[in-house]
């Protein structure tokens, strides 16, 4: 392994090791509100724009997360999200209800798109867990109409703690940093908080209704017999 790449992988490490301090209380509370979705029969949706769209993916439609998922597909791939005004047409088109919730996630937190949906989410009752870096994003100004930021914006915040620019590392003769570590954390936090709703339901009685992977003998049909039961809220086309 290289040494810029062993660079890496160092620092990818220590990040996820350090990522959950201070914030236990934080993932505790996205997990109550998952388990509360779940309870009530929502979805949980997640929107990300650009990369961040990867961090959306994780928890939804996965082996061995929540049937009741499904990511915010934003057709522009984030082409517009600097632009004020998308997020308030996107919001138009979506179909969000109180007993839903939805995780949006951006690095920087400053652009009007997300900040945008995570605002008209909370004004129609929907709970909104925000994955941003927080202190990146109190240095920085915001670009929406609004001027907040989008951990203004959340009822729970989670902070991936990633770097400015989302790039850790210096590299001698590059003019810019390497190595994104947001993925990372980002995903290491949804997943924790997932995890620990399952436990919460568990407490409540409930059974979570999970995937099996469909590579499975059996997997596909043990999914399907779930999804239909929410087939009017996650049909795809």
């Amino acid at each position: 392994m290289g040494n810029t790449a062993a660079r890496f992988k160092a620092e990818v490490l220590r990040r996820l090791d350090e990522v959950f301090d201070g914030q236990e209380g934080a993932v505790h509370e996205a997990a109550v509100i998952f388990a509360d979705t779940i309870e009530r029969g929502g979805i949980i949706r997640a929107f990300g724009s650009g990369h961040s769209h990867a961090n959306a993916l994780e928890i939804c439609g996965r082996a061995g997360g929540y049937i009741q998922t499904k990511v915010v597909r934003e057709p522009a791939w984030g082409i517009y999200e600097m632009i004020d005004g998308v997020g308030d047409q996107f919001w138009l088109k979506l179909d969000l209800r109180p007993e839903d919730c939805l995780v949006v996630i951006s690095n920087s937190g400053r652009n009007p798109l997300p900040i945008e949906l995570a605002m008209h989410a909370r004004e129609a009752g929907v709970k909104v867990i925000a994955v941003t870096a927080v202190d990146v994003s109190r240095a920085g100004t915001s670009r929406a109409k609004s001027g907040k930021r989008l951990f203004e914006c959340a009822d729970v915040v989670l902070d991936n703690k990633s770097s400015f620019g989302d790039a850790a590392l210096e590299v001698e003769g590059l003019a810019t940093r390497v190595g994104g570590t947001s993925l990372y954390t980002g995903c290491l936090l949804l997943d924790c908080a997932v995890m620990e709703s399952i436990d919460i339901l568990f407490e409540r009685g409930i059974q979570p209704p999970l995937f099996m992977s469909a590579n499975v003998d059996g997997g596909p049909e043990f999914n399907q017999r779930l999804l239909d039961q929410f087939k009017e809220r996650l049909a795809e086309y």
